[in-house]
Formats: structure tokens, C-alpha cells, sequence
């Protein structure tokens, strides 16, 4: 018998007939603890997660979806989604409950004549761009490959060629999500539309998605990218720059700043491994001519370490950061968004960075806006259109003896900047412990999204999240 945690906040148990009626109703299948699928199911991106679910189901299809929610539905059971396992919050998995892994659903369908594709939930950045660019097509997506789509698309998604394109909701056509009563429906634009409007920026809160179809834009297969480095001691001024330029630039042009210890890069000489230093990541998604005068001024600013910027794959440039983000480290994130980055606000971050408490951390400072900030604060649950710049302080390290110290840094930091900032947050950015910053998430469409929810999920059976209440 297993004993598994109820909605109402208790525990009821189920026995071995009952599990062996549902495995045989899947296409998938039920995994029990004690099984390499289970083991491999709870096990997520976030190395400081390690969660015990009930049992997992191993969705293969929408139909073995359905039979996971009406089966913890009529069980008053709460359930976990799984689908890239990502997410920094750890809401993949929980103790005691249902695991819902789509991670197995990964097929990526392009349309390159519509320039549309459909994509399963369990699929990864990766796939994504493998498959788009074969016909030299894109998702407006994130920056590391093995993040899943389907968590980044629900909490809004952008990166790269968000400021070209949008953010990853502005490109998504429909979704096809099973609903808390257990119905299949196919949401859009002109289908539930107010389902749609909610599921493009509030997670996983109103059904659990079996499939996107998403508008392609044409790029690559090559991108004019690059990592420029620069000593720390000069990030101060160079800062300042950067804004500037951010504030002049073309849609087609993205600069990240990134702060941290140098890693053992293979174009850094090694008496530069292990210091401070201030990372410019830029992208052009456009033409490589007009890429190369778009960033000549930030090619000309100080005196570069290294200047790697040159036209690389756009898969491969995609990839570029994930040895910096391989699953298994510690990790605890907090995030602000900017209107603009103030002298002041630059030199409080600089303080934060003379004390990184180990080699992996850092803080980026993405640039986004363009094509992004011309979608109305209403248009879709993500709310926060006018933001410059977006934060993460971006802790991360490998000791468990180290945490209180990690944790306590990035708190500090993230307390340090609140007052530069706008006071809205990216929710996939949040970690657990975040909850009371749910308003800052959503703003004014937090009202909105609570009535959307009592009308879908009346019982809030999709409650391991960032929760919206049911109203």
C-alpha cells in the first residue's frame, strides 16, 4: 500500500491492484520507488531538490495525461508535473505525491511552408532548435539548451531574439492542455480565449499542456555572437556604456552582462582563470553586414581581454552557456526587473560581486524590450512589458555545507537592488520561498488570472506551482 497526500490535506492509501489497473490503462507506464524510471523521473535540474513522490506516470500521450488527472482527480490526490525539470523553484517534483513525467514526449513537428511548429511538452530547448533550424527557422526561446520548453513558454520565455521577435508567448498560436475535469481542449486565439490569455505567462496553473504550436521566424543557420571580457576593475564605466547602447540599439542586436569569476574558458589565458571579471554576451538576429556595425560600438568600448565575436551556428551559440549549466549543482535564484540601470544601482551591484561566495556564481543582466515591450501590460498574463533590463542573481555551487552562505548572498543582493527596481519579477526566476511575491509576478492581471482559475480549476488541483488561487 502506498500512502499518498490528499487535496484537503491529508493521506489516503492505495493499494497495488489499484496502480496495476492504472499502468495497464497507459500507454506509459507506473513507476514505483525503488526503479532506475522512478529515480530518473524525481531527479531534476536543481541539485538542492531531491523530493519523493508517491509514484510517477510516465505520460507517452494526451490520452495518458488524461488518465493521470482524472485518476488524481476522483483521488482527491495533489499531483507534480514534470517536463523539462528545470525550473529552479523544484516544482517538478514534490514528496508524497503523483509525478506527471512528460519529459518523454519530445517530438518537435516544423511546418516550414506555415512556418509553424508543434512541439511536445517533454521537449528541450535543444530539440527545438535542432529541428527549426534545419529549415533555418526559430522559436524565440531562452539561452540554455537543456532548459524544456514547455516550463519556459508558460512562464513567459525570452532570450536571444526576444527583442526581435518577442518573448516565447507572443509566438505561441495554440495549445492543446487537459483541463482539471479531465477534458481535452484545444486553446487560442479564438478557442477559450481566456484560457489562452492565461497560459501565455501563468505557469502551470490551469491545465497540464500535451502540446504548443508556436510561429517560426527566419534566422541563421549562422548568427554574428560572441563573448567580449573585460576586467571587472573597468565594469563600473563600461556599465554605464552598455546601457547607453542598449537604449539606441536595434531590435536585431541583445547584450547580456554578465558578472562572475572567470571559468577556465579556452580563448582566456589561464593567469585570468578564477578573477572577477565582466562578460559582454551580444547577438545580432540579422544580417552579419549589418550585425557587424550594430556592434562595433560595443566592440570599441575599454580594453577587452578577448573580443570572440564572430558569426558562430545558431544551435551551437544557443548551447553556448550550458557547461555553465549543468544539472546536478546547488542553485537558488532571485530576479529583478529594471526601467534603466543607474550609476547607483551599477555600483551596488559591483559590491555584491566583490563578495561572490563561490567561483560558479554570478549575475547576469539581460537586455530585452523591442518587439517585447510592444505587447500591451494586458494582452497576456505576463505582465511586465516595460522593463530594460531583467536580473538573476544567479547562485549557484556544488558543497551542501555551503547553502546558508549562497543563500544568504543572494538574498542580500536581491534586498540590496529592490530599490532600483520596478518591483515586478519573472516567475521563472523565482524560487520557492517566493510566494508572498506573487503580486510582483503579475500586477494587475493577477485578478484576471484568479477568476480564469476558479472557472478551470475550481478545486486547485494544479497546485504545485507558483499558485494563483482559484477565485
Amino acid at each position: 500500500m502506498l500512502e499518498l497526500l490528499t487535496l484537503d490535506g491529508g493521506a489516503v492509501a492505495v493499494d497495488q491492484e489499484t496502480l496495476n489497473a492504472l499502468d495497464a490503462s497507459l500507454k506509459g507506464a507506473v513507476h514505483l520507488k525503488g526503479s532506475a524510471e522512478y529515480d530518473d523521473a524525481r531527479t531534476i535540474w536543481n541539485g538542492m531538490v531531491d523530493r519523493h513522490p508517491g509514484f510517477v506516470i510516465r505520460a507517452l500521450g494526451s490520452h495518458d495525461v488524461q488518465k493521470a488527472v482524472n485518476f488524481v482527480r476522483d483521488g482527491g490526490l495533489v499531483m507534480s508535473v514534470k517536463s523539462g525539470g528545470h525550473q529552479i523553484a523544484g516544482h517538478a517534483v514534490a514528496d508524497g505525491t503523483v509525478l506527471l513525467d512528460l519529459s518523454q514526449m519530445r517530438s518537435v513537428d516544423v511546418d516550414p511552408v506555415n512556418k509553424t511548429a508543434r512541439v511536445k511538452p517533454g521537449a528541450l530547448l535543444g530539440d527545438v532548435d535542432r529541428e527549426t533550424q534545419a529549415h533555418a527557422l526559430i522559436v524565440p526561446s531562452g539561452i540554455n539548451s537543456t532548459t524544456g520548453i514547455a516550463g519556459l513558454t508558460l512562464g513567459g520565455g525570452f532570450g536571444w531574439t526576444t527583442r526581435k521577435f518577442g518573448m516565447t508567448i507572443d509566438n505561441l498560436l495554440s495549445v492543446e492542455v487537459v483541463t482539471a475535469d479531465g477534458s481535452i481542449v484545444t486553446a487560442s486565439a479564438t478557442s477559450h480565449p481566456d484560457l489562452f490569455w492565461a497560459i501565455r505567462g501563468g505557469g502551470g496553473n490551469f491545465g497540464v499542456i500535451t502540446s504548443f504550436e508556436f510561429q517560426l521566424h527566419s534566422l541563421g543557420p549562422e548568427v554574428l555572437s560572441g563573448l567580449i571580457v573585460h576586467p571587472i576593475e573597468e565594469a563600473s564605466g563600461l556599465l554605464a556604456e552598455v546601457t547607453k547602447i542598449a537604449d539606441s540599439a536595434p531590435d536585431e542586436l541583445t547584450v547580456w552582462s554578465v558578472m562572475r569569476k572567470a571559468p577556465p574558458l579556452p580563448f582566456l589565458t589561464e593567469d585570468w582563470h578564477g578573477r572577477e571579471v565582466l562578460i559582454l554576451a551580444a547577438c545580432y538576429a540579422g544580417p552579419m553586414d549589418e550585425g557587424e556595425a550594430a556592434m562595433a560600438g560595443l566592440r570599441g568600448l575599454g580594453n577587452p581581454i578577448v573580443d570572440v565575436i564572430s558569426p558562430h551556428p545558431f544551435v551551437g551559440w544557443q548551447a553556448a552557456f550550458d557547461p555553465l549549466l549543468a544539472a546536478g549543482a546547488r542553485n537558488y535564484w532571485k530576479s529583478h526587473d529594471f526601467a534603466a540601470l543607474s550609476s547607483d544601482a551599477i555600483a551596488t551591484l559591483l559590491e555584491g560581486i566583490a563578495t561572490l561566495p563561490d567561483p560558479a556564481c554570478e549575475v547576469f543582466i539581460a537586455h530585452v524590450g523591442g518587439e517585447m515591450a510592444r505587447v500591451g501590460a494586458g494582452e497576456t498574463a505576463y505582465p511586465e512589458r516595460s522593463s530594460h533590463f531583467i536580473m538573476n542573481v544567479h547562485t549557484r555551487w556544488e558543497d551542501p555545507a555551503k547553502d546558508d552562505e549562497c543563500i544568504a548572498w543572494a538574498r542580500t543582493l536581491y534586498d540590496r537592488m529592490k530599490p532600483y527596481s520596478t518591483g515586478s519579477a519573472y516567475v521563472n526566476f523565482m524560487p520557492e520561498d517566493e510566494a508572498d511575491h506573487m503580486a510582483g509576478a503579475y500586477g494587475e492581471n493577477g485578478d484576471k488570472l484568479s477568476l480564469i482559475k476558479g472557472k478551470y480549476d475550481p478545486d486547485n488541483l494544479f497546485r504545485i506551482n507558483h499558485n494563483i488561487l482559484p477565485t
